[in-house]
């Protein structure tokens, strides 16, 4: 069980520790496919001095039926090796769009067994509105370091797993969605899936977790709205949203309020709208 009082970084505590040999930033920018914005492009133009890029979807299980699926810890950490991310190391987690993608990367180095990762409260909107310092370039490449995976199961679960949680109501489970997409009224933005969601799930759509800076909302608040959202700190929550990225946002703010059982459905609604046998709810 991890001692740490926040998972969050705020800009001025970042701006302090930027020359700080045991740290290392990452840009986890990922951009919607419908959006046409290359995440990588994005970066060399623009990101934090000394951070290094996080492909989401090419760190991934790339044989997996649905997009971006957790690799395996043996690919996740040849690819932190190659990064330069090692044991030992204090890692921050950023995005382009405030807290988006960011959530997901640090969802994936906890479940990969990595603690020390925080993720940058308002990400690189809000470090730009403070005039912090930017770098246009690619940096340069970091030192080879051994990054050893320990896989924790108990963060992620699978198709399998969230059919039994709507059997036994062992868990409560959570769609960051759109309030349209959750009901079925809009349709999904990819190909072939069904609309609406898995039985018994509440809505809570991840924007309501930010303030209107892209800074997450106050523990106080986020307590009244998972409060309202019908969730229990002593029962386990399972986070989901369309293909695992936001589903992230809401572990993140669970996480920032003290629950410690909440795990993500990896496959979420690319997996489970896909699947006729499969059942769902709308309205």
């Amino acid at each position: 069980m991890t001692t740490k009082t926040s998972w969050l970084i705020e800009t001025d505590e970042l701006e302090r520790e930027l020359d700080a040999p045991d740290f290392v930033i990452i840009d986890a920018t990922w951009f919607m496919p419908n959006e046409g914005k290359n995440a990588r492009e994005e970066y060399l133009a623009e990101h934090i001095p000394g951070a290094v890029f996080f492909d989401i979807d090419e760190i991934s299980d790339t044989n997996a039926a649905s997009s971006h699926m957790l690799p395996s810890p043996e690919k996740f950490s040849s690819r932190m090796r190659t990064m330069g991310i090692g044991d030992g190391q204090r890692i921050v987690v950023y995005d382009r769009q405030g807290i988006f993608s960011a959530p997901r990367v640090w969802w994936m180095f906890r479940v990969m067994g990595a603690e020390d990762v925080s993720v940058l409260n308002g990400g690189l909107p809000k470090w730009k509105a403070e005039g912090r310092p930017l770098m246009m370039s690619e940096p340069a490449q970091r030192t080879t370091r051994h990054f050893t995976a320990r896989h924790n199961l108990d963060l992620v679960r699978d198709v399998d797993d969230m059919k039994t949680a709507i059997k036994d109501k062992s868990a409560t489970i959570l769609d960051a969605r759109s309030a349209e997409r959750f009901a079925g009224t809009s349709p999904e933005p990819r190909e072939g899936l069904r609309a609406g969601h898995m039985p018994g799930a509440h809505n809570v759509p991840y924007k309501s977790v930010l303030n209107a800076d892209g800074t997450l909302k106050s523990r106080d608040e986020l307590h009244s709205l998972f409060e309202a959202a019908g969730v229990d700190p002593h029962t386990p929550a399972v986070t989901t949203c369309g293909s695992g990225i936001t589903a992230c946002v809401l572990a993140l703010a669970l996480a920032e309020t003290g629950h410690l059982r909440t795990s993500v459905y990896d496959g979420s609604w690319a997996e489970w709208g896909a699947n006729e046998s499969l059942p769902i709810e709308t309205g």
